[in-house]
């Protein structure tokens, strides 16, 4: 593939089930739409992990959690794995990012030449919080989520709207100057839609009087699964709304913050077609991992449900499919390769995915696996994920799994593993999970490893009493913290 620029836009806590090119009636999101009639759209995208600096790890060295053993939001990349970054600035590709990194440190040599308005996680610690496990506490700032909702401007919209302009700046600067010849990756990486669910006025006000379908709520009958359970009963977001007129704000909220992140997007779009760059240009977009909203009861991210593991993907170059939907199930992973493939690069490493340029070229292949798993807050144990194009097979260490046919049971809402007419699926599934991973090893791994970084924070109870943090704060921002007895 000949050499040419890319830029990768990403966005945080963007569920698939978000965006009208996906097929959602009810959101606007013209810019994304344009982009995906140029492209193509990956159906069935998934993260490797429904947690913000997990998910980033992966993305950025091509490996699972158990293999970067970034365990949580308190254990982030640093730059000592290999990434796609550091392959490209062997080969002279100039690589630059643009906003929410969400690794360790800026300090910490990742496989940028320049970062713009980096995000990291809190002091370089993060939330340590989340790495007390098994024995999870509630956690105190949940109550946050319900409190911080509805249309005004936050420091979040702020630094995104700041991104926006700094990348549409710098398009126009390598527009002119003496280097555009010279091939780059672009990262800008926005906040939006994560909570706080506060958006712009203008934003908030196209959803307003809108009529909404039915959301999934919780039901006994429909999840009772001890895991499930167990998490919930940590991550309480749900116990401080209201009623269900406040559930209804905050998903206006969110929708808005869905279309002020596409615009966003699209003001940066608009500057790439002013310029000479356009035509040399492959663009993806993607987010972290998605967000619940609602259903079960759930809002947030952290579960093995499409909702939350269910990410956007578009991608748009020469020799795509213009216009196309590609249903072979993709991951995180597969982005490392894609971008050696960008850039015409042969490099061997150990990545495990395959570029989403020849999986987008080639027939569908609904038997592909992808692969997520999950360490972090609110979990009694590890939850690992396996997923093709029709079934979902969920492993939780020391608990029943979950199974689920996604073609006639694309909601999940019936678990066939505690049906016996699905035993030999349900143990093709596991075996196959077994030959990537041995999730009782990594279980203990994980724990061992959170254990012993909370005891270098003080311990147990001196974390507990530090809070966890409401959110990582933009950079020059100070962390907000919620102690555990207010």
């Amino acid at each position: 593939m000949t050499r040419k620029n890319l830029i990768i836009f990403m966005t945080d806590q963007h569920s698939r089930k978000f965006l009208s090119c996906y097929r959602n009636p009810i959101v606007k999101t013209p810019n994304l739409d344009k982009l995906a009639r140029k492209g193509v759209i990956f159906e069935n995208a998934s993260t490797n992990s429904p947690i913000c600096v997990s998910a980033r790890a992966c993305f950025s060295t091509g490996i699972y959690v158990h293999q970067n053993k970034c365990w949580d939001n308190a254990i982030a990349y640093d730059g000592k794995i290999p990434s796609w970054g550091h392959y490209l600035q062997k080969n002279n590709i100039d690589v630059v990012s643009i906003g929410k990194l969400h690794f360790r440190s800026a300090n910490d040599k990742t496989g940028f030449d320049e970062q713009i308005l980096p995000m990291h996680i809190a002091n370089g610690v993060g939330d340590v919080m989340g790495s007390i496990r098994p024995n999870l506490p509630e956690r105190p700032q949940s109550r946050k989520f319900s409190e911080q909702i509805g249309p005004g401007e936050t420091e979040y919209t702020k630094y995104d709207q700041n991104i926006s302009r700094k990348a549409a700046e710098w398009l126009k600067a390598r527009s002119k100057n003496n280097k555009k010849d010279n091939p780059f990756l672009l990262y800008v990486s926005f906040i939006a839609p994560h909570f706080p669910l506060i958006v712009p006025h203008k934003y908030y006000n196209l959803y307003k009087d809108i009529e909404l379908p039915n959301f999934k709520k919780f039901n006994s009958e429909l999840v009772n699964h001890p895991w499930w359970i167990a998490f919930n009963k940590s991550i309480t977001f749900d116990n401080y709304f209201r009623d269900d007129l406040h559930r209804r704000e905050a998903i206006i909220s969110y929708l808005g913050l869905c279309t002020f992140v596409d615009q966003l997007i699209g003001n940066v779009i608009d500057e790439l077609e002013s310029t000479s760059l356009q035509d040399n240009t492959n663009i993806l977009f993607l987010s972290d991992h998605g967000e619940n909203l609602g259903a079960r009861g759930l809002w947030g991210k952290s579960v093995m449900y499409e909702e939350s593991i269910g990410i956007p993907m578009i991608l748009a170059g020469e020799g795509l499919p213009k216009g196309s939907v590609v249903k072979t199930p993709v991951s995180l992973i597969d982005v490392f390769p894609s971008i050696l493939d960008v850039f015409g690069m042969n490099e061997t490493y150990r990545y495990s995915g395959n570029s989403l340029f020849e999986i987008a070229k080639k027939e569908e292949d609904e038997n592909r696996l992808v692969f997520s798993e999950y360490h972090g807050a609110g979990a009694i144990s590890g939850a690992f994920m396996l997923r093709d194009g029709q079934y979902k097979y969920i492993h939780y260490v020391n608990f029943e799994p979950e199974l689920y046919d996604l073609h006639s049971d694309p909601e999940e809402l019936v678990n066939l593993a505690t049906n016996d007419k699905f035993k030999e699926i349900l143990k093709n599934y596991k075996n196959k999970l077994f030959r990537i991973v041995d999730p009782n090893a990594i279980n203990n791994e994980a724990l061992a490893d959170q254990a012993r970084l909370v005891e270098k924070n003080g311990g147990i109870e001196k974390v507990l009493m530090k809070g966890g943090l409401s959110g990582t704060p933009v950079p020059g921002g100070k962390s907000t913290r919620v102690e555990i007895n207010t």
